[in-house]
């Protein structure tokens, strides 16, 4: 068999798309164009069978550029072939999306999936009125560099092949993991918002190795690599973190009184009460969006 025919026998076997089915992103921004990039680099899809739609000709241009796919403001005449529809707008601009949707001939076998935080699935179906299938995702920004975490849950019209779909999505660019949606505020709050909080300790570790006495961008390669191991060891090891921790604490040693001092500063408690404040801001994300669906 010739590469060309490799290629094309890859190319069908891994296919998201129905036969004259198309995959439309709307909302083309950061999250927008990695999910592209992460099903164009898998060859989940091809480059004819995608499109994308965001508020600017400007950026359209952009994107259109740089993933070499049709990238439009008006997309209307393109929602009726749509087998897959990747939502990524603000809670605020979906009432306004989805009466695009409807207005513009949806197909009613056509896969919805959200990004949106906040957006329950009932409000989302609600909202939209028709029964097509849905699906909730949250996924973070490290799908920028294929190493995401994105979880999701399907609607009451979603079957089992609905959610593999999604779930082939968001392993283009890293980790799936299918979910009660009961559990999405705390996610978002957790992984969502999470690199921030691991990016804030990644600063404030860079800053104290330059307190004592290492130049700034030493400080900053040790840092990130000993998070990005750390991480491993936690993910490969199948140990609790308490357990690894024990491996570095010697007695008597400079671990253990480092580690005293975070505790004094009440690290721990700092850090859960920040994820309760970010869940219960999530929570009210969906109820802040204008425009309805008429």
């Amino acid at each position: 068999m010739t590469s060309t025919e490799n290629t094309k026998s890859a190319g069908n076997q891994q296919s998201l798309l129905a036969e004259n089915r198309t995959l439309g992103v709307i909302g083309a921004g950061v999250m927008g164009q990695t999910l592209l990039r992460g099903l164009l680099k898998s060859n989940l899809v091809r480059h004819s069978e995608v499109w994308a739609a965001d508020k600017s000709e400007e950026s359209c241009g952009r994107v259109a550029g740089s993933l070499g796919i049709a990238a439009e403001r008006d997309y209307r005449s393109r929602i009726p072939a749509a087998g897959i529809l990747l939502l990524c707008v603000k809670p605020s601009q979906m009432g306004n999306v989805l009466a695009t949707l409807k207005q513009a001939g949806l197909a009613p076998d056509t896969l919805l999936i959200s990004i949106a935080a906040g957006d329950t699935i009932q409000q989302l179906e609600g909202l939209l009125g028709t029964e097509n299938p849905w699906i909730r995702a949250m996924p973070n920004t490290p799908c920028i560099v294929g190493e995401g975490m994105t979880v999701i849950c399907g609607g009451s019209h979603a079957q089992d092949a609905h959610l593999a779909t999604a779930r082939r999505i968001f392993e283009a660019v890293g980790l799936c993991r299918a979910v009660e949606e009961i559990y999405f505020n705390a996610i978002t709050a957790l992984s969502g918002s999470g690199p921030a909080y691991i990016y804030l300790i990644i600063e404030a570790l860079a800053d104290a190795g330059v307190r004592v006495g290492l130049p700034r961008e030493l400080a900053l390669s040790l840092v990130g690599q000993t998070v990005m191991g750390a991480t491993k060891m936690v993910q490969a090891s199948g140990r609790h973190p308490a357990s690894l921790r024990d491996d570095v604490t010697t007695p008597a040693g400079c671990t253990i009184a480092g580690l005293l001092m975070l505790e004094d500063g009440k690290i721990r408690s700092v850090l859960a009460r920040a994820i309760e404040e970010a869940t219960r801001t999530a929570a009210q994300l969906g109820h802040t969006r204008t425009g309805n669906v008429h």
